[in-house]
């Protein structure tokens, strides 16, 4: 089990300063006078003791204190075009940031949780000794900022004053790092002390680049001390590795609701977006997916657009209802397959003067990025993440080099997307939350869209997510399980996170009618794996508005349902007529058949792989093979009547409607 602040503090041992009178004095030492006036207006011994210890430890040339003012913030992103780490682009206030070739997703080989002895951690994640990582930060980040600038910004991971938001320092030496974090989090300069009291806690960062060159990346690390609410990040650029207030804080926040808020909050992998209904009533959901399975593209459905990748979940004990709010104000999204047509509000920011948006990874002509899918004419030539590019350039193998990366990135403001909240995506009291939702990559299994009949089933479904490995992590390959999209950032054990899940979702702290309603989306059904006489998805991007729009109404018990061992499905009618109302789009009987029949034999071959992987792990909530072996008996008990393949006509006099 996890405990906070056990063992040796790596950056206070190592910094050596100790008291608020060395940390004092330090700054009157190594800042100028302007920058100890801003950092003097931060009083919390915490705060500054991690500061000073960053500078004793990394040794920079200057201090700057990035308080969040408008001369603060144009600063950083001036800094950064001086320094080369951002290029400016054709388009006012865009610019585009190269990370090295050979770094250009989460080096997942690489990135650790520094543990104590004893401590479990999860089986899908590495770990190293604390001595060990001291050992590492030691030889490798003493001095690894000398002839640089170190920034230092004041954070929060949420609307400030929220329930479940949490202050974070961010400490690096690249500007584009700072410059990413001022336009995706909240600056809490002037409320941080009281911030940090309010939560209790504080997430620290520390990150440089070193000199930014390919033969440093194998000694590049990410380090995170679930003990002391640290990271360490060193040797890289790409934004997943540094901007650790992202992944490596969601982390943090996912320990906390485990072992320390039980039953009371949970931190996950998911967008927060709400749909418009009948009669104008807004309806809010939060939908978990691995990287790079649609979960931005989910998000920017909707009408009332807060959030694209995580969100912080809590029960409002005032009224029982599920409060979300999205950790952070901005986008740091995959751009590959973005265009006009599936992402109009983004590409607007995107192709329109008015937003601010650092590009990453793209193919730049004549100042004008372009990217794999975003039109049907890019250029055949320009400069890339591979340096000087043409149509037909391979790399060292022999393979085709693609116009841009498939992780390359946007980073933008959520407040310029124009279905964007911002009156309830910056409310502390968060947005009412009605309908979880989750989704992998799945080309043979699961239907679009099913509910569960009760949060264990729900439970279940977020448990059993698979994907195609993605882009998105250096080293990962294949088909392989992700458990609630979440399974990257959870870092004590699975059985644990379980745990917390099952109580959280069956609390008795939900009010009458207030428990959320658990599905599961998958866009990536073919005609292949469906017996399709096409090829490649059977679905569009467009679809996705009425998989939401039928679980809008589903929460709201407006429509009936299916009722099968996996869940409740929807009926064709009540599809034909929302694909026509929300989408103008006709919805073939035949494709709902292909779509919403339950193939056997994959769905048991699914449910076996999952029930033999848990069954290795420590401390799974025996519910969850509960809930396995009551699925497969009853698909086996369809089978047995109706053969491999059930249709939902078959399906409909077998379990009936709901």
């Amino acid at each position: 089990m996890l405990e906070l602040r056990k063992g040796v503090d790596i950056l206070t041992d190592i910094g050596g300063i100790h008291t608020l009178d060395e940390a004092q004095a330090l700054f009157a030492q190594r800042l100028d006078a302007k920058n100890q006036a801003k950092l003097a207006r931060i009083t919390n011994e915490e705060a500054l003791l991690t500061i000073a210890n960053s500078i004793a430890m990394c040794n920079p040339d200057n201090v700057f204190i990035n308080t969040g003012s408008p001369e603060d913030v144009e600063w950083v992103r001036q800094f950064s075009l001086e320094r080369k780490e951002e290029e400016p682009l054709k388009m006012p206030d865009h610019t585009i940031h190269f990370d090295l070739p050979e770094e250009q997703a989460r080096i997942i080989d690489r990135t650790f949780y520094i543990v104590n002895p004893g401590e479990d951690i999860s089986v899908l994640a590495k770990k190293i000794e604390r001595d060990a990582a001291y050992d590492y930060v030691q030889k490798y980040m003493v001095g690894i900022m000398e002839g640089m600038t170190m920034l230092v910004g004041f954070y929060s991971r949420g609307p400030i004053g929220a329930k479940a938001a949490v202050p974070a320092l961010e400490i690096t030496s690249s500007a584009y790092v700072m410059h990413s974090a001022n336009i995706l989090y909240r600056n809490a300069y002037d409320q941080f002390d009281a911030e940090i009291e309010r939560a209790g806690v504080l997430f620290k960062n520390l990150h440089s680049q070193g000199p930014n060159r390919p033969e440093d990346l194998p000694n590049a690390r990410v380090f995170m001390d679930r003990s002391w609410l640290t990271t360490y990040s060193t040797f890289c650029t790409y934004a997943g590795n540094t901007l650790l207030l992202k992944k490596g804080n969601h982390r943090f926040a996912v320990d906390l609701a485990t072992y320390f808020k039980v039953g009371e909050e949970l931190s996950e992998h998911m967008f927060i977006t709400g749909m418009t209904g009948p009669g104008g009533r807004k309806t809010f959901f939060a939908g978990a997916a691995p990287s790079g399975c649609g979960k931005t593209t989910t998000a920017m459905v909707g009408s009332d657009f807060i959030g694209d990748d995580l969100a912080q979940l809590w029960i409002e004990e005032s009224n029982g209802t599920l409060r979300a709010i999205n950790p952070e104000k901005g986008i740091f999204g995959i751009i590959k397959d973005v265009n006009w047509e599936g992402d109009p509000y983004l590409m607007k920011c995107l192709r329109e003067e008015g937003t601010e948006v650092i590009w990453s990874n793209v193919l730049i002509k004549d100042g004008v990025p372009y990217w794999d899918g975003c039109c049907d004419d890019p250029p055949e030539e320009g400069v890339n993440f591979q340096g000087k590019w043409w149509k037909g350039k391979t790399d060292a193998h022999g393979n085709p080099i693609p116009i841009s990366h498939p992780n390359a990135r946007v980073t933008v403001p959520a407040e310029a997307i124009a279905n964007y909240n911002r009156e309830i995506a910056e409310s502390p009291a968060g947005a009412p939350v009605r309908v979880i939702t989750y989704s992998g990559r799945d080309a043979d299994t699961m239907p679009p869209v099913w509910v569960a009949k009760n949060p264990d089933e729900g439970v279940a479904i977020g448990a059993s997510i698979v994907s195609a490995a993605t882009a998105t992590e250096i080293g990962a390959k294949g088909v392989r399980r992700q458990p609630w999209a979440n399974s990257p950032f959870i870092p004590g054990a699975l059985g644990d996170y379980m745990k917390a899940q099952f109580e959280f979702f069956n609390s008795p702290k939900f009010s009458e009618g207030n428990r959320p309603l658990m599905s599961g989306l998958n866009y990536f059904l073919t005609h292949e794996a469906r017996g399709g006489s096409g090829k490649g998805l059977l679905g569009e991007k467009r679809d996705v508005r009425v998989w939401l729009s039928w679980l809008e109404r589903r929460s709201h018990e407006e429509v009936d349902a299916i009722v099968t061992p996996i869940g409740y499905l929807p009926l064709y009618e009540d599809l034909k007529q929302l694909f026509a109302d929300i989408i103008d789009k006709e919805y073939p009987r035949e494709l709902y058949d292909m779509q919403f029949s339950l193939y056997i034999d994959n769905l048991i071959g699914r449910i076996d792989l999952q029930a033999e992987a848990y069954s290795k792990e420590i401390r799974i909530p025996p519910r969850l093979f509960e809930v396995y072996k009551k699925q497969r008996e009853g698909l086996m008990a369809l089978k047995e009547k109706y053969g491999a393949i059930v249709t939902p006509d078959q399906l409909i006099e077998a379990g009936g409607i709901n």
